[in-house]
């Protein structure tokens, strides 16, 4: 994989050899999405299930300040530390389920990324708790990488739906808190 723009554009990391469930995000979508995003110097990024590590490295090669990436399983540690260490500034990594992250945030992010794994059925359970958490201010962008078919069914409160973009079988989603 390869980051797609700032700085290290064009830089590869490394995916975990023999893990299954890294689903690594297209390069396209990622430069794509990150373009719609627009600039990020000084801005806040959270990318939650972040498995390599490639969109919090992305966030701060396009200029983010402060970056978290959270991720629980412990087999993508080692590739995930060794994939920040390439970043121009910190990466904090958690290394913890994402709802018990969400549950005990004190610091809110300008943009938070989620991933989940596409078998994850809370992804919108976790996206509603999100919107209720420390980790929003007004204007907080959340996107979340989805399958096609795991549509939202109803609103989420405090949320406000900016754009949807396809990506052969997956969708990004766009919201802002308010």
């Amino acid at each position: 994989m390869r980051i797609t723009g700032g700085i290290l554009k064009g830089r590869q990391i490394s995916v975990p050899q023999g893990i299954q469930d890294i689903r690594p995000s297209m390069d396209k979508m990622r430069e794509s999405v990150f373009a719609s995003l627009g600039d990020l110097t000084n801005l806040s990024f959270l990318d939650i299930f972040t498995g390599s590590g490639i969109i919090a490295v992305e966030a701060a090669s396009r200029g983010a300040s402060v970056i978290e990436a959270v991720e629980q399983d412990k087999l993508k540690r080692k590739i995930l530390l060794e994939n920040v260490s390439i970043s121009p500034r910190r990466i904090n990594c958690r290394f913890m389920p994402a709802e018990l992250y969400v549950k005990r945030a004190k610091t809110a992010f300008n943009i938070i990324f989620l991933d989940p794994p596409f078998p994850y059925r809370y992804k919108w359970e976790l996206v509603s708790k999100i919107a209720c958490s420390n980790l929003v201010l007004p204007q907080t962008r959340i996107l979340i990488h989805r399958p096609r078919p795991d549509y939202l069914k109803q609103d989420i409160i405090n949320l406000h739906k900016t754009d949807s973009r396809e990506y052969g079988r997956s969708v990004v989603d766009f919201f802002v808190y308010q």
